[in-house]
């Protein structure tokens, strides 16, 4: 009975999702290109089965149960991209359904990683359903559906909790859930908005400030144009995406409390938050450094704006580029997606581990050397002027275990699939942790189209693996999680 009162949940949501495809179908109206036929059919085939399940399970509602919340997540995370997926099927030629499913969870993951060549010369509706399923997917779906479940009948804190980022994720905004999920969706929208405005006036056409500002927001990195950023060469245009780049890499609970509190002191005050910008400066100045001293610019002025864009953009799992940035020394390329695996905030749109984990392991660190010394010294883990508890500790301690557990098996079958060392071990990275392009055969300057089949799905099950937090989907693997 809980797995079809699960179900009976997807369907509802499934029939929400259909009614996002009348974003782009609209643009295609209007623009009267060649896929208005495709929204129009996906539209009704997605809400055909999403009645369907509707109908079949409508019995079976009930409130949702602890474990209920892991099984829903997932589901929700793997069926969404599939009616997300066609649309693109059926309106990009040659496109293949493996393609064009990992092409969707790239956008609702926010990963940015493309499989589709010929950007350009897309119908202007698909590219803007890649964008905007990014937009929706960066602060991620099951947070929209939790802030309407009570129109559902159905309760979201066990949602809430499995959806957020971070190790933190029982600390609520609001006394209610769903009006928590309300106040980071209001936040998510002021900042969509102010992108927007800011990407029109620094020169971008309308639709073009719409797209990007979809991506930009979410982190998830997707353009209209195979060039990305470079089709603008504007400088104006990098800093705007700059700016936004990085505050979407800080927490949007950080921005509501200092809303809440009427005072901007409140995001300074943020230990996870000054460290994310501290890492950003120093690898800029140090990327920057380098890239002169090795011979790659002969300009500290044009090295600083290419080094400034690159380093937020992979830092912050965006994956924009203005040119590819793969053909600079391997010190550079290799720093900047190591940044993107935990340089972004907990409850922030971008992917990786997140900084506040970093912190936590860094003071576990110096917590084990000072024992070392001094055995029986009470030596708590402080952060931010507070102790954090054992049971944290041990949640980001296991998840790190997951983590680098999930990279190594996940780059094996990269290898054992004949993919070389390079590509292999940096497209399970990029996918991971939510950045988009690689290095290799997968870098900013192609993309994953050359993947074999096999290999395409296995960076598909780490894109959402990594967007879930790994654990989440890991704990459906055991036998006790399906034990009563």
């Amino acid at each position: 009975m809980g797995t079809l009162a699960v179900v009976a949940l997807v369907g509802r949501m499934v029939l929400l999702f259909a009614l996002l495809m009348l974003v782009p179908l609209a643009f295609a109206l209007i623009g009267q290109d060649a896929a208005q036929r495709d929204f129009a059919t996906a539209i009704l085939l997605t809400l055909l089965c999403g009645a369907a399940l509707t109908a079949l399970t409508w019995r079976f509602r009930r409130e949702l149960q602890p474990r209920d919340g892991f099984v829903l997540v997932t589901l929700t995370w793997l069926v969404l991209p599939l009616f997300g997926a066609l649309p693109l099927w059926l309106a990009v030629p040659g496109l293949s359904a493996t393609d064009a499913y990992f092409e969707a969870m790239s956008a609702f993951t926010a990963t940015g990683a493309t499989a589709i060549a010929g950007l350009d010369a897309l119908p202007l509706s698909v590219n803007v359903w890649r964008c905007f399923m990014t937009w929706v997917g960066g602060l991620g779906i099951v947070i929209l559906a939790v802030a309407i479940l009570p129109l559902l009948g159905v309760g979201g804190s066990q949602l809430y909790k499995t959806e957020a980022s971070g190790p933190l994720k029982d600390q609520k905004l609001t006394p209610r859930i769903a009006d928590t999920a309300r106040a980071i969706w209001g936040t998510y929208g002021v900042l969509s908005i102010t992108c927007f405005l800011a990407y029109r006036a620094a020169g971008m056409n309308w639709v073009d400030a719409f797209l990007h500002m979809c991506s930009t927001v979410s982190l998830g990195g997707f353009s209209r144009y195979d060039a990305s950023f470079g089709h603008w060469n504007s400088p104006l245009i990098e800093a705007v995406a700059i700016v936004f780049m990085v505050l979407s890499g800080i927490g949007l609970v950080t921005y509501f409390m200092a809303w809440r509190a009427r005072s901007a002191l409140r995001l300074w005050h943020n230990v996870e938050a000054r460290a994310f910008v501290a890492v950003l400066a120093g690898s800029i100045a140090l990327i920057t450094t380098f890239l002169v001293l090795s011979g790659e610019y002969a300009s500290w002025g044009n090295a600083l704006r290419h080094t400034a864009f690159h380093v937020v953009s992979v830092a912050t799992t965006a994956g924009y580029a203005t040119h590819d940035y793969a053909q600079w020394p391997l010190f550079a390329s290799l720093l900047m997606i190591l940044l993107g695996c935990f340089a972004t905030c907990a409850g922030s749109t971008g992917g990786g581990i997140k900084m506040i984990r970093m912190l936590l392991l860094i003071k576990q660190a110096q917590r084990e050397l000072v024992r070392i010394v001094h055995p029986s010294v009470v030596n708590p883990v402080v952060l931010g002027g507070n102790a954090v508890g054992d049971r944290v500790m041990q949640s980001v301690i296991a998840f790190m275990m997951a983590y680098g557990a999930t990279l190594v098996t996940l780059t094996m079958l990269m290898l054992f699939s004949g993919l070389d060392a390079v590509t292999a071990f940096t497209a399970v990275l990029a996918c991971v942790n939510n950045i988009g392009p690689g290095l290799g055969d997968v870098g900013p300057a192609v993309n994953y189209g050359s993947l074999s089949d096999f290999q395409t799905w296995v960076c598909t099950f780490a894109m959402m693996l990594g967007r879930l937090e790994l654990l989440s989907v890991l704990v459906l693997l055991t036998p006790q999680f399906w034990r009563r």
